[in-house]
């Protein structure tokens, strides 16, 4: 099947090269067992990778799963995947087959896969090496035969840099590596998909499709689209349903998108930021920070830990850089942790200025940041009715964690 046959098929938009080239490598792979990790932004379209290779593959029979690794709690998400016999947990009044035992002979897409818990992702390394898992509450091993692919919006080398995810599963995951670009940066599609989502609204609302003035297309095409094809589709379905007048120009169509300053944190929203003030933004930086000073400390561990031999990568050097300019300016021009530290000197004032601005951020910040915190995730739960989906993208976490703050706030969504 060539690359035109496979996008009438899975009725994908567009020609942009770099489009047209992860088609490629995702129908040369195909026919493989090769494990194939799908790379891109949020909203990119990833999910329809996985469909591509399972359908062309020869497991095209077999079972196809996709699992939101992101949206199932950390306590169930074993389970889910592995099985469980009966007892095993509470709640777990019979035996049950996970989705490695279903999809044995077919296809697991694992969407989000960066989100799995650290447990989990020794499970999933066994399946990958061997073929073999346990369910949930048993010591027989079970044989499967599923073929993995994998997705994330993530940036997988800060993930394994920050102990999330595991290194070693990251390369039996990522044999085949597949990206794909933003809609930015595929300027040519831009039109071609608008003129696509207008199509398909007109005919699901029964009303004639929206069309665009020469001034609008070319704000339409030079919109940085931060929200990428999911943005896209969700503003002309928005435009499809409100709008009277079925021609708009630049100054209407300009009104559906969010200003581009307003893209900041991804607490801000979709919106703009008018539902979340700068005291919040605030807030959210304190939350960022802390987390940064919590990832130096344990660096800082390590390193005494392994006697001075201890070498920083580029993403830990840049933290520890951006950390030291903000608490003390005047290691801004120092160099705060050589790659070989040979003496003491170095590693006591790191110690001390770590210990001291943590311990004032817990003591004077801990108990107002926890009443921010509830008071985002309500806020945000009450602007999306509840709809956890919508509120963990608002916050800028996955679902999974969302689900714990809830019940840790005892938050009604």
């Amino acid at each position: 099947m060539n690359l035109q046959q496979v996008k009438q098929r899975f009725g994908i938009i567009g020609n942009a090269p770099l489009l047209n080239r992860a088609l490629e490598v995702a129908i040369q792979v195909a026919p493989t067992d090769i494990s194939v990790l799908v790379t891109g932004e949020s909203g990119t379209g990833k999910e329809i990778i996985p469909q591509v290779i399972h359908h062309l593959s020869s497991r095209k029979h077999g079972e196809y799963i996709a699992v939101n690794c992101g949206a199932i709690p950390e306590g169930t998400i074993d389970s889910e995947l592995f099985g469980h016999e009966k007892g095993s947990f509470t709640g777990a009044h019979g035996s049950r087959q996970g989705y490695f035992e279903v999809a044995n002979g077919g296809t697991i897409f694992l969407d989000e896969v960066a989100e799995l818990p650290m447990q989990t992702q020794v499970r999933l390394l066994r399946v990958l090496e061997t073929g073999e898992f346990i369910r949930v509450g048993s010591s027989k091993v079970i044989k499967t035969n599923v073929r993995v692919v994998a997705a994330t919006n993530e940036n997988m080398q800060r993930a394994i840099a920050s102990g999330k995810f595991r290194e070693d599963l990251f390369y039996r995951l990522s044999t085949v590596p597949i990206p794909l670009p933003p809609l930015r940066n595929r300027k040519e599609d831009i039109y071609l998909l608008f003129r696509k989502f207008a199509s398909d609204f007109a005919d699901k609302y029964r009303m004639p499709a929206v069309r665009l003035l020469d001034d609008a297309v070319s704000l339409l095409n030079n919109y940085s689209w931060p929200g990428n094809i999911r943005q896209l589709k969700n503003v002309v379905e928005q435009i499809s349903v409100i709008e009277t007048s079925r021609e708009l120009d630049a100054l209407t169509f300009n009104s559906y998108l969010p200003a581009e300053k307003d893209k900041v944190p991804a607490i801000i929203g979709e919106n703009g930021g008018d539902n979340f003030s700068e005291r919040e933004l605030m807030y959210k930086f304190l939350f960022d920070m802390k987390k940064d000073l919590s990832e130096l400390k344990k660096l800082v561990v390590d390193m005494i830990g392994q006697g001075g031999n201890f070498t920083l990568n580029n993403d830990q050097e840049a933290m520890v850089s951006r950390l030291y300019q903000e608490v003390n300016p005047t290691y801004s021009q120092a160099r705060i942790l050589p790659p070989t530290v040979e003496s003491e000197s170095v590693e006591y004032p790191i110690i001390q200025e770590a210990d001291d601005f943590e311990t004032h951020i817990e003591v004077e910040e801990s108990l107002s940041l926890e009443d921010r915190e509830k008071e985002l995730i309500q806020k945000a739960l009450e602007k999306h009715r509840g709809k956890r989906k919508y509120a963990a993208a608002e916050l800028g976490i996955s679902e999974r964690t969302l689900y714990r703050k809830i019940k840790e706030y005892n938050l009604i969504d």
